[in-house]
């Protein structure tokens, strides 16, 4: 088994609060959490290795394009100034991780997310919009954003760089840092501590499963997964 598919499986069932508690053991207490105003789309749990891409307000000329050639400028538009370098060499175990600048932009919706689920994205996070959000929830692709959005980028974002440091939600996010999130929002635990905090995560979560089985059985509730 190599270091990823050790470290995926070490994450494995964890939640965002176990966690929060595995890296404040380890007395990283500031570090990780991001900004409550990011959201999943839907109930739903992710996890993985962070795959980074940043993108910055267009600043370009407001051109005026003819609506018969509108479309093909589209096409220019993506390949030339706003293109997707960072979903070209997404790997089984990838998190997507989106700097849009806090513009609530459609960058993402659900035609990319299912070709980069497809090439083995686990999730994604953005501090900007996304859209298509009924089908990017009825394709259950895993994503937290900061609202819904209805734009394209044209004229509105354009690519800075992939695979370097962002800031998402007030948290600095480095390609390759473990990124856990769910219904409590989204936690990065950095590459060099992912270990050690995935321990103690752990121990943590085997107590609060033991401990809230006991309660279930003494209320009478069927078991489910949590506390398996």
């Amino acid at each position: 088994m190599d270091d990823r598919q050790e470290l995926l499986k070490l994450y494995d069932g964890l939640r965002v609060a176990d966690v929060r508690d595995g890296l404040d053991t380890v007395m990283l207490h500031h570090i990780g959490t991001m900004a409550p105003e990011i959201r999943p789309l839907w109930r739903t749990r992710a996890y993985g290795f962070a795959r980074t891409g940043r993108y910055v307000p267009y600043d370009g000329p407001n051109l005026d394009v003819a609506p018969e050639k509108y479309w093909e400028w589209v096409g220019w538009y993506y390949k030339e100034v706003c293109p997707y370098p960072f979903a070209d060499g997404i790997q089984p175990g990838d998190f997507v991780v989106l700097d849009l600048s806090g513009l609530i932009v459609g960058l993402i919706g659900s035609n990319n997310t299912l070709g980069m689920t497809k090439a083995g994205m686990r999730g994604m996070v953005t501090n900007g919009g996304i859209r298509d959000t009924d089908e990017v929830i009825l394709q259950r692709i895993p994503c937290w954003c900061v609202a819904p959005a209805q734009s394209m980028p044209q004229l509105r974002l354009k690519y800075e760089s992939h695979e370097k440091p962002v800031s998402v939600g007030g948290v600095t996010v480095n390609p390759g840092d473990m990124v856990v999130a769910d219904g409590d929002g989204v936690i990065v635990v950095p590459r060099d501590a992912a270990r050690d905090v995935a321990r103690w995560a752990r121990e943590e979560s085997d107590r609060d499963r033991k401990g809230r089985r006991k309660l279930y059985e003494d209320l009478g509730l069927p078991t489910d997964e949590t506390v398996k």
